[in-house]
């Protein structure tokens, strides 16, 4: 059947997308579930801006389904933020005929069609860090919402006196990412009533520099000193916005939040730039996925891999893997990020922040 699937779905367009994903893993011969070879894994990635996908999600992933079938390849290719990459990646691999593909779709919506597909072609996806639409056989991630009240929270806090009635700017993330919609309701949840939203952005593709031309229209507007908080869904955003704000002039600068732990905004951190990130145990969630991604491809019941279920909007329940996050401040950077190996405390002390490092008590 799936050599009869794979000559069906082979096309041009495939075809070439094939050329682009040979050169970024190693094919196998064979399907581990169909017992005509070793499984073979593809690993799809939407963006190449968003440091965290290929300097810890890709390797963690790689090694852990390393760890549980030495014998499995993994095919791995970045979207690069197009939805049309995205798409003929997808379509190369069912042409190939994987056993099991890990996806973190570009556009949720978007990829729904190539879900469907890999579906008839009986190939499971697992859907990471965000929930992708059509059939998905699993899902790994985090509770969105959980994560945006940690954001919101930590705002509030870092706003002090400036709380209530403090003006904020919202810089949101890509509206087609589910994630970035849970984590926009669970700010939301905090921050209504306790401070005045002035200028809230949806910020396609998180593009750190959409958000600083944004953040840029935000202080126009607004005036220099009129900015008492900025809620920024990941630490890309939360860049892009301070940036702007520096480029302005306007000091102090207002806390502003994170998402992802990225090195470069736990240096900000650190260096009083930015105030707040949220640490997604990158470890945890990666282990859990090549689990889950190893289990698919030898056909094997993957709620013995999942700890839950997750029913997405109009769909059935899915065998699921929910983490728990963790917002770091410059307090806790010691006893999270370094304590669980993510940096060193040479990665993230620079000698331009020495003093800071010090003062943070991690030299």
């Amino acid at each position: 059947m799936r050599i009869l699937l794979w000559r069906a779905a082979r096309t041009a367009a495939a075809a070439s997308a094939a050329v682009a994903l040979a050169s970024c893993g190693t094919a196998g011969s064979g399907g581990g579930a169909d017992g005509g070879g070793p499984p073979r894994i593809g690993i799809l990635l939407p963006d190449a801006t968003t440091a965290r996908w290929e300097t810890q999600d890709r390797p963690l992933l790689e090694k852990k389904i390393k760890e549980l079938c030495g014998e499995c390849t993994v095919e791995h290719a970045n979207a690069k933020g197009d939805v049309a990459l995205q798409q003929e990646q997808m379509d190369s691999l069912i042409t190939r005929g994987v056993d099991a593909i890990v996806l973190v779709a570009v556009d949720a919506r978007s990829l729904g069609a190539s879900v469907s597909k890999a579906h008839k072609a009986d190939i499971p996806v697992i859907a990471y860090d965000r929930l992708a639409q059509g059939p998905v056989s699993g899902f790994v991630s985090f509770d969105g919402k959980e994560i945006g009240r940690l954001q919101g929270g930590a705002l509030l806090k870092a706003m002090g006196g400036k709380v209530p009635g403090g003006k904020i700017v919202m810089m949101n993330g890509d509206p087609s990412d589910p994630n970035a919609v849970s984590f926009k309701q669970g700010a939301l949840s905090v921050l209504k009533g306790k401070v005045r939203i002035a200028k809230s952005y949806d910020t396609l593709q998180w593009k750190a520099d959409t958000a600083n031309t944004n953040m840029s229209g935000a202080i126009s507007a607004l005036g220099v000193g009129n900015i008492d908080g900025v809620y920024a869904a990941n630490d890309g955003l939360a860049a892009g916005s301070i940036a702007a704000l520096k480029a302005d002039k306007v000091d102090p600068l207002p806390p502003v939040t994170g998402q992802d732990a990225e090195l470069a905004a736990v240096r900000r951190i650190v260096g009083g730039e930015q105030y707040e990130t949220v640490y997604k145990p990158f470890a945890p969630e990666a282990s859990a996925g090549g689990a889950m991604a190893v289990a698919a491809a030898r056909g094997d019941d993957l709620r013995r891999v999942a700890t839950g279920t997750v029913r997405p909007p109009g769909g059935k329940a899915l065998p699921a893997v929910m983490l728990t996050p963790v917002s770091v401040t410059v307090d806790g950077i010691k006893g999270t990020l370094v304590k669980d190996g993510v940096y060193t405390v040479r990665q993230i002390c620079t000698p331009q922040l020495g003093a800071a490092c010090k003062k943070a008590g991690l030299t």
